[in-house]
């Protein structure tokens, strides 16, 4: 029962994070370099701190735990925190040239299939006396091949998409809808997005020993977010001054209304990191679910995001064949979630 209690947490987590870019279509008056980065303020700074605090036991605090903590430990989590923000940036990107739906799939199934295989691999480089490489047993290994033909699948209707529609429908649909330039994007981003994982594997021992199970990787996942805040702080200040878009902070009438959804686009974004560290800690009895967590998070996203595709319309005009491949590679993908558990 605890394992089922656990996934649910992780897919309340994952339709959270797939709804986070709803509120982003209610800013105003704003460029995307301006809501991009209060919206980070928010999704990586503010909310992963609070959730931060959760595994601070009384009588402790959190500097405290990361001067204490492995200074090497922290330093590479905040690395891969770093290139994992180098994905997030390429990400919405992808979801520009691509749509929701077809943008997050792509990016986001590489991102399960290298995340999940990254981890233990560059852990065993490091820390070869851990023997992370046990943990990609062969139950693991079938969970990212599930979970990586299903991405395939969807690929596959999005192709048929792109080849289906007029130039029109397809504008009608994605108003910069590219797909070449949109896969290229997409697979560089769920190649860099993989390193949040690898980011959490190696802060996955800095917490305190009191610390319950549930919110162990919530430090690990400050110091990565912390890292990829980082990345897109540079770079959405550097296009700031590139387009000459410093007004759009001082837009007072509109201030208001875009910190709300800003913040509201935030709390949406982290629900699925926060989720994770909560699911995890309902997984315990299965070493497989939980080595396997991140990528049944990162597929579950693919799920809930073609979902929003559908109900965004990024898919009218397309034919029952294409509909049907995507809704195959939907069914594979929540397959790959328990799949497994019965290996």
């Amino acid at each position: 029962m605890e394992i089922v209690i656990g996934l649910l947490i992780i897919a309340v987590g994952a339709f959270c994070q797939s709804s986070c870019y709803v509120p982003i279509n209610k800013i105003k008056d704003w460029s995307w370099e301006s809501y991009w980065l209060i919206q980070g303020v928010f999704a990586w700074l503010v909310f992963p701190l609070l959730g931060a605090l959760l595994a601070v036991p009384a009588g402790h605090g959190l500097c405290e735990l990361f001067a204490s903590a492995p200074s090497f430990n922290v330093w590479m989590t905040v690395f891969f925190g770093v290139l994992w923000g180098v994905g997030g940036l390429t990400f919405g990107l992808s979801m520009r040239y691509l749509g929701v739906a077809l943008g997050q799939s792509i990016a986001l199934g590489t991102c399960a299939g290298l995340g999940t295989i990254m981890g233990p691999v560059l852990l065993n480089i490091f820390f070869p006396e851990l023997d992370a490489l046990s943990k990609l047993t062969f139950a693991v290994i079938m969970g990212v091949v599930v979970t990586l033909v299903g991405i395939a699948i969807i690929g596959v209707a999005g192709s048929m998409k792109a080849s289906s529609l007029s130039e029109e429908e397809k504008k009608a649909a994605v108003k910069d809808f590219n797909f070449p330039k949109g896969i290229v994007i997409a697979l560089l981003a769920g190649f860099m997005s993989g390193c949040f994982n690898v980011g959490l594997e190696f802060g996955k021992d800095i917490h305190f020993a009191e610390t319950a199970d549930m919110f162990k990787t919530l430090p690990a996942t400050l110091l990565v977010t912390l890292g990829g805040f980082v990345t897109n702080a540079v770079y959405c200040l550097y296009q700031n001054s590139k387009n000459n878009t410093w007004g759009d902070y001082k837009k007072g009438s509109v201030w208001g209304n875009n910190l709300v959804f800003c913040a509201l686009a935030g709390a949406l974004w982290y629900s699925q990191f926060f989720g994770l560290s909560l699911g995890k800690g309902f997984l315990t009895s299965s070493e497989t679910l939980t080595t396997l967590s991140f990528c049944i998070l990162m597929a579950l996203n693919v799920v809930f995001s073609n979902v929003w595709g559908i109900i965004l319309k990024e898919w009218k005009g397309c034919s029952s064949k294409t509909i049907t491949v995507l809704i195959i590679g939907i069914i594979v993908l929540i397959i790959s979630s328990f799949l497994p558990q019965l290996l």
